[in-house]
């Protein structure tokens, strides 16, 4: 199913500002949310489609990327892909109350306080932080897209209390503060009558209960610092400096609590013989005067494997040949580049005496001296050329 426009989705302009678009989503989510439409399926996916769209409008890098190169910039799929999509309920729960403000969620939707899942129920722990890494790709891993399983230092769950940071299943006990809620609500008197405000539990900060013996291996904290392996799918046609998302990959959360994202930071591993401009490939080929004259046939390098090339009699230093379709794919479309052979005449800069006699009589030649066409494109046509 083709995906709808981000900016579409929230009822904004690419042009709109940052509170334009947490103001137009706080519209979108409060309309769509299941605790107004329950058991609307349709509902749901709107409200899903709305944080979707927030979660990458919000950020400044990835609305940067959705700007640049659409959906695919900033989705993808396979094991484990990068997907704003791949967020669950929990991290949608846990966003909205963080837009709305706990008071805001807690009187519109029966309660407040803490992160939050389907249904309202709280979220235990704290959410782990993003992770940024580096990926060097060659220009064929970019060419065909590839697949990556990347050791990553991280955060993980610990091994013995499985993130609970319990020492065991009794070491856990429903919060005397709040009763198990979570939040504490408060009534003040005002000149207005009682108000009535609630806040998240001090005590046990919105999980609804607290640990009597930490767990011994991670004392406490429900995570390790250890080592992850992370399957990562690049797709086709990505670029330097282009990031990829992937959700719930980052550091674990505490005591349970979401992970945070992966943000996979692309970098191009320059090639010996060819250079990248945009979806083109670049290569300068040096051929002999005698080639230049007579015309030759030579194999050139590509970023899959090698092609001919004809070089037609009477080839001029600075022509450009295109080899159509050699270049990378479009990470968003079908487009694909070109390979731009230029070519270079090659002047040689020591000769023999012989040679240099040879030279010199074939330079009184009329057919030696300059007499460039009419036709022939200028330095800067061809430029504009190389790079349209």
């Amino acid at each position: 199913m083709t995906k709808r426009d981000y900016y579409e989705i929230l009822g904004v302009s690419k042009g709109a500002s940052a509170d334009e678009i947490k103001k137009s989503y706080r519209k979108v989510a409060m309309q769509y949310h299941p605790d107004r439409n329950p058991g609307d399926k349709s509902a749901e996916e709107k409200f899903k489609e709305a944080a979707e769209a927030y979660e990458v409008l919000s950020d400044q890098d990835k609305r940067a990327q959705y700007d640049r190169y659409g959906h695919a910039g900033v989705s993808g799929n396979g094991r484990g892909g990068y997907h704003p999509g791949g967020m669950n309920m929990e991290d949608i729960f846990s966003q909205f109350g963080d837009i709305f403000g706990e008071d805001i969620f807690g009187s519109f939707f029966g309660g407040g306080g803490g992160q939050r899942t389907r249904g309202g129920q709280r979220a235990r722990g704290t959410r782990g932080s993003n992770l940024r890494i580096k990926l060097k790709l060659t220009y064929e891993e970019i060419a065909k897209g590839v697949t990556k399983n990347i050791k990553v230092k991280k955060y993980v769950p610990c091994n013995v209390c499985h993130g609970s940071g319990a020492k065991d299943s009794n070491s856990v006990q429903t919060c005397g503060t709040c009763g198990g809620s979570g939040q504490v609500r408060r009534v003040t008197n005002t000149f207005l009558g009682q108000m009535q405000t609630v806040t998240t539990c001090p005590t046990c900060n919105g999980e609804g209960t607290t640990i009597t013996a930490k767990c011994n291996n991670c004392k406490g904290e429900g995570r390790m610092y250890g080592e992850e392996t992370v399957t990562i799918d690049i797709p086709a046609g990505v670029q330097e400096g282009m990031q990829l998302n992937i959700s719930g990959r980052g550091n674990a959360g505490e005591r349970g609590g979401s992970a945070g994202d992966l943000i996979i930071l692309i970098e191009e591993e320059q090639h010996k013989e060819l250079q990248r401009e945009g979806l083109n490939v670049v290569y300068d080929l040096h051929i002999s005067f005698t080639d230049a004259v007579f015309g030759t046939q030579l194999e050139v390098p590509t970023i899959d494997g090698r092609a001919k090339i004809k070089i037609p009699a009477g080839t001029q230093s600075g022509k450009i040949f295109r080899l159509k379709g050699k270049g990378f794919p479009a990470v968003n479309s079908y487009e694909k580049g070109d390979q731009l052979v230029h070519i270079n005449v090659w002047t040689p800069q020591h000769l023999s005496s012989e040679e240099k006699a040879v030279l010199e009589k074939l330079s009184k030649s009329p057919n030696f001296k300059p007499n460039p066409d009419k036709n022939e494109k200028s330095f800067f046509d061809k430029m504009r050329e190389m790079f349209s």
